[in-house]
């Protein structure tokens, strides 16, 4: 069903950018639509937003360069790319400020995005059309344009705020984060009083936004300003809502065997049927490019590696069976993985091969060298390409759980709540929970507030590693605008050594992009 839909997607993205093109030379096809020919029926509605979806198969999301960004930039990952330049980006040493793969594309890509969304946010309202069908159409606009500046918020802390068609005329113009945070939580607050968006959707519909979605950006939206009572509401409608769950095996989560889950709140319908570039055509790519770039050399390209400290903190704790913490062996694969999990069958098809320490000298790795092991394809095949047919999970329920934990205990909540919430994350994965961890310390962190904060704050990497969240789990820990928080993560990352406070938080905006705009986009400080 997965992959009608995404073919659906693919077909009306291409007819939807065709109809909005115009000729440089200001002359008419007239085998090419326009917009005044445009926006007249549903069909035209359902075609620009599935115009908006597309936007996410696109090299600047999720598909491919943002990992490097929040996965690798963090302490969790790091670069050893022989591009010099991409792993310049993931360690504080931005030159170019016009690095496409690291800069650019973002923005472009992010801003496209928005402008797709604009236009279903424009034209749909005047579309004679059934109303319950238009508001959700409107409504999933409103959610993709949140996403959009969420990210933008994220890695610029600033941009333009665009909120309507513009035309070639437009000059952009400085937005603080505040605007644009103030825009994210307008759009979504806007969509889920329109009522419009399901819990579920049916299997032809699977991956379009839900109620729950709306929710939980906007949740996040305000834990990233700080507004912790207010993302508790949001977080409570998925809670309360019986619509979500862990599902019993984790890794469920992170290959195309049971997609659009309980526990997926908001999916990327990744699929491996078009194997084309990721231009709007019609064999656009829709698959996810990640796996490439994180696979071991001979497999994929090793541009992306985990830090060897996860492993260590994996390992520091055993599971209620005595065994260790399965969640290592299917995130990261690193020399005595054999050793580690004897106890496993692995049947997957190309580590099966060379996990074994003669495997791994045979390959020449490194002896400390860490790949990431999750959203990998070896369940079910023996090499990674440009087209893994594996959803990207941008927001998960065990997520929100967490999320929600932090909430109570920032809100002076009841801690037995927090523990609650972490211990059902901890529980699906085989683990004790807090109270009766093998290790004191976890024990112990259950006994005051401050300790059980920073203990969640290795749940959720344990939990979560390697999906995008780490960068904006660092900034909302305060660990980017501090010393002392610079210190820590510096132990675990020496690539933070290189890291300077007050400029290295956020990205420089694209120089392209601040030359362009006649004084009116202003360079972040300290570039």
């Amino acid at each position: 069903m997965k992959k009608i839909y995404l073919n659906t997607f693919i077909v009306a993205a291409v007819a939807f950018l065709s109809s909005c093109s115009a000729s440089l030379l200001d002359i008419e096809n007239p085998n090419q639509g326009n917009v005044d020919l445009y926006w007249q029926t549903a069909t035209d509605a359902q075609h620009g937003i599935n115009g908006c979806y597309s936007a996410l198969y696109k090299e600047g999301t999720w598909m491919r360069w943002l990992s490097f960004r929040y996965d690798l930039t963090s302490d969790e990952g790091h670069s050893t790319s022989p591009w010099m330049e991409l792993g310049q980006w993931t360690r504080f040493e931005y030159n170019n400020y016009n690095f496409w793969e690291g800069n650019n594309i973002h923005w472009e890509h992010f801003y496209m995005g928005i402008f797709r969304c604009n236009q279903v946010l424009d034209n749909v309202p005047g579309i004679d059309m059934d109303e319950d069908e238009k508001k959700q159409v409107l409504a999933q606009a409103y959610f993709l344009r949140a996403l959009w500046y969420f990210q933008i918020n994220l890695l610029w802390e600033k941009g333009t705020l665009v909120t309507s068609v513009q035309d070639t005329g437009y000059t952009p113009e400085n937005a603080s984060e505040e605007q644009i945070w103030g825009q994210i939580e307008k759009d979504l607050t806007t969509a889920i009083q329109m009522n419009a968006l399901p819990d579920r959707w049916n299997d032809a519909n699977a991956g379009r936004v839900t109620a729950g979605a709306l929710h939980a950006l906007l949740g996040k939206a305000y834990m990233q300003q700080g507004k912790f009572a207010e993302a508790k509401t949001e977080f409570n409608y998925l809670i309360s809502s019986n619509q979500w769950d862990l599902v019993p095996n984790w890794m469920d989560n992170f290959t195309h065997l049971n997609e659009n889950n309980m526990e997926g709140v908001f999916e990327i319908q990744f699929d491996d049927t078009n194997k084309g570039d990721t231009g709007n055509e019609l064999s656009m790519a829709t698959g996810f490019q990640r796996t490439q770039f994180y696979a071991p050399a001979g497999i994929g390209w090793a541009d992306g590696k985990a830090r060897r400290w996860l492993v260590d903190e994996y390992l520091k704790e055993k599971r209620a069976d005595g065994t260790n913490d399965l969640r290592l062996f299917n995130s990261i694969l690193y020399r005595g993985v054999t050793e580690d999990f004897s106890d496993v069958t692995d049947s997957e098809l190309y580590y099966n091969r060379i996990i074994t320490p003669a495997g791994w000298d045979a390959l020449e790795w490194a002896a400390e060298d860490c790949f990431i092991r999750k959203y990998n394809t070896s369940y079910y095949r023996d090499y990674e390409d440009y087209f893994a047919p594996n959803n990207y999970r941008i927001i998960r329920y065990a997520d929100i759980l967490l999320n929600q934990a932090e909430c109570i205990l920032e809100t002076n909540g009841d801690i037995n709540d927090a523990i609650a919430l972490i211990d059902q994350v901890r529980t699906r994965a085989g683990m004790t929970k807090l109270a009766d961890s093998n290790v004191a310390a976890i024990r112990n962190s259950i006994q005051s507030r401050d300790a059980l904060l920073k203990r969640m704050q290795m749940e959720r990497t344990l939990e979560l590693c390697f999906e995008g969240w780490r960068w904006a789990d660092l900034k909302r820990w305060g660990l980017l605008d501090t010393q002392d928080g610079i210190n820590e993560l510096k132990e675990r990352d020496p690539d933070f050594n290189n890291f300077v406070l007050d400029k290295h938080r956020r990205l420089p905006i694209p120089q392209i992009e601040v030359d362009n705009s006649a004084g009116k986009l202003t360079q972040n400080p300290r570039y």
